[in-house]
Order: structure tokens, then C-alpha cells, then sequence
């Protein structure tokens, strides 16, 4: 039996080709539109991940430094250390900051840990080159997309840092580069102020500056304990919040990132709306244009249900073209985008349903116009 969509699209084959590499773009953008998402909630996730720790403790009434403000005193490790089913804790910072080399100007995220703390703040398997933070000065281990190079000299506040580690898909919440120094360096360039200021400060008899601040605890909790209980204990004995690290994620994913997300979300089923109409305009279009075609057709006896079914494999085989094309643009591009981009074969399948599904109903307008199609106008041109 003679294929018709398979001879018609072999007629046009390449204004056919065309047609679904055209919408395949427009597919390929929603695909990274959703591989942005994901890169989003990736990124949420990784800082918490990185740093090994059972539990947060912050800022009493508020959701920790990843949301809002939160200032703690340093020495309040020693008091959780002691607490019953507490393994290790060590205080940390976080801090923003606006650098430029010769690459550019980029925002990065400073941490300030402890380095010899028993709690690894920098995950050592995207350690790619030297070595962690070894002193209680001037040393500093930066992301790899900071382009900076191993020995090469920082600039914060009134120092000079050297690199003595470079890390790689290290990110803060926000998808900022990281970048780690000593905890003693994080706060005098967090919590001590310019000479200036404190001059101008006690000039109003106000004394300021407390370099012992830090902006969170974290704690590994022994294997036998649960972070929730132990989690409660601490809220109820020093009274700040703690935050396991389940409770964390929940919070970056729920609060912090979820704005974004929604935003991101809506443009997306736009865009596949779009799609979808773009490919039900095409289609229709194709039809029309087979107008006395398919009256001819149905002059010699070809049944609508044949000339129905044609329609309908077209639409199918411009889908999956389109979708082929579109997964090959976002690939393609994806690596160019400033922030990070995942993408999931799970995400390109349930994509390709949709539009498989959507293809197949956006079909029916052109079959209600092959149905409705005169054979008679094959006669009268």
C-alpha cells in the first residue's frame, strides 16, 4: 500500500526539513528553559551538600544566612560541641563580593571556615588543583570560573590573598562562584570596619565592631543521635534556631529559590503553548496548501479515513524532527550560559510526549478541513 505522507513529505522534503528545524529551535529553547530550572535548584542544593554538616544553627527567629541576615556569636561552637550527641561543630561565614579581573567583573561568594576544623567545608573531590586552606591567613581556594591561577594575588578589603586551591562546580545558592578563606579573615573583612568608620563611630560614642561574629554553626551529629532531636535539644537549651539539613534544603527549595522557580515555570508552559500552537498553525497551513490535492484524491475514491491518516503521520514525523532538532540546539548552546544548565534525558522525554500527544490533537484541524474538502474543487481549479 502506498504511504501518502511518506511520498507527500518526500515531495517537499526539504521545506519540510526546514519547517521542523524552525520549531525544533523554538523546542530547544523550552528545553533549556527547563534544564535553567533544574540548574536553579542544583545550585540550591550543592552549598548544603558540600559542607558536611547533620545541622545549622543560626539567628534566633530568622531562616538562616541563605534568606535573611544572621549574626551569632563565634564561641557558641564550644557550648554546642558539648552538647549531648554533638560529633564536631565549627562556626562559618558568608559573605558577597563584587571582584574583577582581567576575565571580567563577576559576583562570588566568600566562606569563612575554620581550616583546621573537623568539618569539611570544601568538598575535596572538586578540589582540581593545589591544596585547602592551610593558615589562619592571606590563603584563599577560588572557583575554577574565576579564572583565577594558583599563586596569583587577591585583593579584599586591605589584604592580599594568595590561591593556593582551585575548585571546580562549586556555587553558592544563587549560582555565585565560590570562593573560601580562613574564618579569622572572613570577619575582620565582614564584621571589622575601616578605620574611617570606627574614628567616626567612637566620634559619636558609639563602639562598634565585634570581629567574633559569625553568621552560622554547623554540626555533624554522632551516627547513633537524630539530627531532629538533637536539632530540638539545642533550639530548647541555647534558644536559636537550628535547621537540620533536610530542613535546610526544604528551606532554599521552598523560600529562597522559589519565586524564581515559579516565574521560570510560567515562561515555560508558555513557551510550550506557543510550540504548540506554532505546530497546529503549520500543519493547518500544509493542509491548505493540499487543498486540490486532496480533492483530486477524494475524487477517485481515496476514503477521508486514508487522506486523515496522512495528515496525522505528517504531524507526528514534524514533532519528532522538531524534537530531535530542538535537543540538538540545547545541547549545543547550553554550555554558553553564565549560570549552570541541567539537562535531563527524564525532561526531554516527558517534553517529547507532550508534544507528541499535543501534535496528534492539533492534527484534528487539519483533518476537519480534509473532511470538509469538496471533492468538486478538483474540477473547478
Amino acid at each position: 500500500m502506498i504511504n501518502l505522507a511518506y511520498k507527500d513529505i518526500r515531495h517537499s522534503l526539504s521545506k519540510f526539513l526546514i519547517t521542523a528545524i524552525s520549531v525544533g529551535i523554538l523546542l530547544g529553547i523550552v528545553i533549556i528553559m527547563i534544564g535553567v530550572y533544574r540548574g536553579m535548584v542544583f545550585d540550591a542544593k550543592v552549598l548544603v551538600d558540600d559542607i558536611k554538616a547533620d545541622i545549622w544553627v543560626v539567628q534566633q527567629d530568622t531562616l538562616g544566612p541563605f534568606a535573611e541576615s544572621s549574626r551569632i556569636h563565634e564561641d557558641l561552637q564550644d557550648q554546642i560541641s558539648y552538647q549531648n550527641g554533638i560529633k564536631y561543630a565549627s562556626a562559618i561565614t558568608f559573605q558577597s563580593f563584587q571582584l574583577e579581573n582581567s576575565y571580567g567583573d563577576f559576583k562570588v561568594m566568600l566562606i569563612g571556615y575554620d581550616p583546621f576544623s573537623k568539618i569539611d567545608v570544601i568538598n575535596k573531590a572538586k578540589l582540581i588543583e593545589g591544596r585547602t586552606i592551610q593558615k589562619q591567613h592571606y590563603e584563599i581556594v577560588v572557583s575554577q570560573k574565576t579564572n583565577y591561577k594558583l599563586g596569583e594575588k587577591i585583593k579584599l578589603g586591605r589584604d592580599y590573598f594568595t590561591v593556593v586551591g582551585i575548585t571546580k562546580d562549586t556555587v553558592s545558592n544563587s549560582g555565585d562562584h565560590l570562593i573560601f578563606t580562613s574564618l579569622k579573615d572572613a570577619q575582620i573583612l565582614q564584621f571589622t570596619y575601616t578605620n574611617e568608620r570606627i574614628r567616626s563611630d567612637e566620634g559619636r560614642g558609639i563602639h562598634s565592631g565585634n570581629p567574633y561574629l559569625v553568621n552560622a554553626i554547623v554540626a555533624q551529629v554522632n551516627d547513633s543521635y537524630s539530627p531532629q532531636i538533637i536539632a530540638k535539644q539545642i533550639e530548647e537549651t541555647i534558644h536559636k534556631k537550628v535547621f537540620t539539613k533536610q530542613e535546610q534544603l526544604t528551606l532554599l527549595l521552598q523560600k529562597v529559590i522559589k519565586k524564581s522557580s515559579k516565574q521560570i515555570g510560567m515562561f515555560t508552559a508558555i513557551l510550550i503553548v506557543v510550540s504548540i500552537i506554532i505546530i497546529a498553525l503549520i500543519i493547518y497551513t500544509m493542509t491548505l496548501e493540499k487543498i486540490k490535492e486532496i480533492s483530486i484524491m477524494k475524487l477517485i475514491g481515496i476514503p477521508n479515513f486514508t487522506i486523515s491518516k496522512m495528515v496525522i503521520q505528517e504531524t507526528i514525523v514534524l514533532g519528532f524532527l522538531a524534537f530531535i532538532a530542538g535537543n540538538g540546539f540545547a545541547y549545543l548552546i547550553s554550555g554558553s550560559f553564565p549560570k549552570r544548565i541541567v539537562l535531563l534525558a527524564s525532561d526531554s522525554v516527558g517534553l517529547f510526549v507532550v508534544i507528541l500527544i499535543s501534535s496528534i490533537f492539533v492534527s484534528l484541524f487539519g483533518i476537519y478541513k480534509v473532511i470538509k474538502t469538496d471533492p468538486a474543487e478538483a474540477i473547478g481549479g
